[in-house]
């Protein structure tokens, strides 16, 4: 691949003023776990051949990087099914410190214990791991038969490698609620930080929504939490839970909407710039980048930014978007 680096810089900024320095970049639809809140049982993945090349992904993150983009997140479905997954996180994290500040990944951490010295190798320093509970009968239920062991597994290599580890957990009311404190202390027992995440309706209605207000309450019952100012170039708000020793992140789209200090933009499987999680409008950068033509790109690019919307449209009665999480890039 050898990407150059950027030769120059141009920041982004949408239809509404804001700057926008990070970008979610999918490396595939695909995933070996099929949980209930991010795809269809049945699902249909992409044609391989409508998926970007690893090469196409490299250039696109270089040409990001030259247009002010600072924080790179390698999504999927799962990021690391995808082969050449870590060949090109390497070829992107040779842009870090030219352009690039941070390269991150998020991951169920099954194929962790395989990939992990390899990400660490390519400039990967903070991994976000989706775990929704720590028991192994309810994890088979919520992910479709995934194996808690396997991805325990994974957790420890990356632990033992060196990443700060974030722990993502989506709340699911009456399935995994009653885990929340037990998650954030064992998340702090290993010196992870964790991340609460409210369900979305996107790709289908899922009829587990539990407020992170209710979740907050239930926490600050038991331990202080502190407001910080923390940021990461996400959405999450976060509070330090000083007797842990860790930071607690609330995602809460619905009950306290983030979109004012939105910076991010997303990049499907298939090149498709998607300006929100919660619209379908998008622009096709495969097509701009398979022209050759750098006026094409920069003319897409310009019309997504255009086109972003204010603010998302979730509402918990209607499904917002007909695309599943995995094919959005998560």
């Amino acid at each position: 691949m050898n990407a150059p680096f950027p030769a120059e810089t141009r920041a982004m900024h949408d239809g509404q003023g804001r700057r926008i320095d990070y970008v979610r970049l999918s490396l595939t639809d695909r995933c070996n776990l099929r949980c209930q809140y991010c795809m269809g049982e049945d699902v249909t993945f992409l044609p391989r051949g409508e998926v970007l090349s690893l090469e196409e992904i490299a250039e696109l993150a270089r040409q990001f990087v030259a247009r002010g983009v600072t924080r790179i997140r390698l999504t999927g479905g799962e990021p690391l099914v995808r082969r050449g997954a870590v060949a090109v996180a390497t070829e992107i994290g040779r842009m870090i410190g030219h352009g690039l500040d941070e390269l991150t990944l998020t991951t169920n951490a099954t194929q962790l214990a395989e990939h992990a010295q390899g990400l660490w190798d390519a400039g990967v320093r903070r991994i976000n791991i989706s775990l929704d509970t720590l028991e192994p009968e309810r994890f088979r239920q919520i992910t479709r038969n995934g194996d808690l062991d396997r991805v325990l597994e994974g957790i420890e290599a990356a632990r033992s490698t060196g990443f700060a580890i974030k722990i993502n957990m989506v709340v699911l009311k009456g399935i995994n609620d009653d885990e929340l404190l037990p998650m954030l202390r064992w998340s702090a027992g290993r010196g992870f930080d964790l991340s609460l995440i409210e369900t979305m309706p996107v790709g289908q209605h899922i009829d587990a929504f539990f407020p992170l207000t209710e979740a907050r309450s239930r926490i600050e019952a038991e331990h202080a939490l502190i407001p910080s100012t923390m940021r990461t170039g996400g959405p999450a708000r976060y509070w330090q839970v000083p007797d842990l020793g860790i930071t607690l992140g609330l995602i809460s789209p619905l009950t306290r909407n983030f979109c004012d200090s939105c910076n991010r933009i997303r990049v499907s499987a298939s090149g498709q710039l998607y300006m929100c999680l919660g619209h379908d409008d998008h622009v096709d950068l495969r097509a701009a980048l398979r022209s050759n033509d750098p006026a094409q790109l920069d003319d897409a690019i310009g019309r997504a930014l255009r086109l972003k919307p204010a603010r998302h449209d979730f509402d918990l009665t209607t499904v917002a978007t007909v695309r599943h999480m995995n094919a959005t890039g998560g």
